[in-house]
């Protein structure tokens, strides 16, 4: 008769058997929702580990990016001071030299002045001298006008030359204006 009381429990109680097919199915589900979140804690791991590796690149080229734009400005004019050089060992050796007469000095100078002339030319320094030109406020800065010397706001005479760098100007020449 145990039998049949077995029989007739699961029998008159179909909900046990239900919950006891849900437990087998939950068991599975269980172990595939840990599997995946197992997975996704490791996809996890390497997106943080992933973004920790960008980052610290990116800081090692901000880095180095600011290393190189240091370098360049202590080293800008390392080309043109080397050219410089040269100039300066000239006026040096002009004034070591003990017998020397006017027309050696004034030849000598006139080599410096060539010197200096080609270091200006390959760094594209250009001189303005504009005797005879139309003022022009942005490359001449006026001294003084002159009365009945010319044609009206063109420069007479330059008193110091003015320099300009890649068309920039670096010095304006100071002029005199006529009226």
């Amino acid at each position: 008769m145990t039998e049949n009381t077995s029989e007739n429990n699961s029998e008159d109680n179909p909900q046990s058997t239900a919950a006891e097919a849900a437990n087998e199915a939950v068991v599975p589900e269980e172990a595939s929702a840990e599997s995946q979140l197992a997975d996704l804690q490791s996809q996890l791991a390497e997106a943080k580990a992933s973004v920790l590796y960008v980052k610290a690149e990116g800081e090692n080229i901000r880095r180095r990016a600011m290393d190189d734009i240091e370098k360049a400005r202590k080293f800008a004019l390392e080309k043109f001071s080397n050219e410089l050089l040269a100039v300066k060992d000239s006026l040096d050796a002009a004034l070591t030299v003990g017998n020397a007469d006017v027309t050696s000095y004034k030849n000598g100078v006139e080599l410096t002045i060539k010197q200096l002339s080609s270091v200006f030319e390959k760094f594209n320094i250009a001189e303005i001298n504009p005797i005879g030109e139309k003022f022009d406020p942005n490359k001449h800065q006026a001294i003084s006008m002159l009365e009945n010397s010319g044609e009206p706001n063109t420069v007479t005479s330059v008193l110091q030359k003015g320099y300009t760098l890649n068309d920039r100007v670096l010095r304006p020449a100071l002029v005199m204006v006529a009226k």
